[in-house]
């Protein structure tokens, strides 16, 4: 079983779509432990309430919920600076950090270049999809 960090943008995509990344997201959190951090949960409910997606608070706060229930979430107080096109995608690098990490499934450009972080790996959805380890 993998210790797998879910970037907030797949975990934004798998709310708003039913495609890839959804049933990704589904596997893991049934199949893999998964790390979020309470800073990656305040940004994924901060871009789920903008206008455009039209989404009630109500629907983000049970989303929220489910993945607090189904993820652990660990504390992070590091302030790296590793990403310095995109200082938000440090939270991510810190969470997998705390949470001792296997990978980092990402579709950002930033993290993604990085190909890997001390010692977690930095994929996207589609090449997770081909590697995930199966569960034990």
């Amino acid at each position: 079983m993998a210790r797998v960090v879910i970037d907030t943008n797949v975990l934004v995509s798998t709310f708003l779509n039913k495609g890839k990344s959804r049933k990704l997201v589904l596997k893991l959190l049934d199949m893999h432990t998964v790390t979020l951090s309470s800073q990656m949960l305040a940004e994924i409910a901060d871009v789920l309430s903008r206008d455009k997606f039209n989404v009630t608070t109500a629907q983000i706060d049970r989303y929220i919920s489910v993945l607090v229930r189904q993820a652990i979430v660990v504390s992070t107080h590091s302030n790296s600076k590793i990403v310095l096109e995109d200082p938000d995608d440090d939270i991510v690098l810190d969470t997998a950090l705390a949470g001792q990490a296997d990978y980092i499934v990402s579709d950002d450009k930033h993290l993604l270049k990085l190909a890997s972080y001390k010692q977690v790996k930095i994929v996207s959805v589609n090449e997770f999809m081909k590697i995930a380890p199966k569960k034990r």
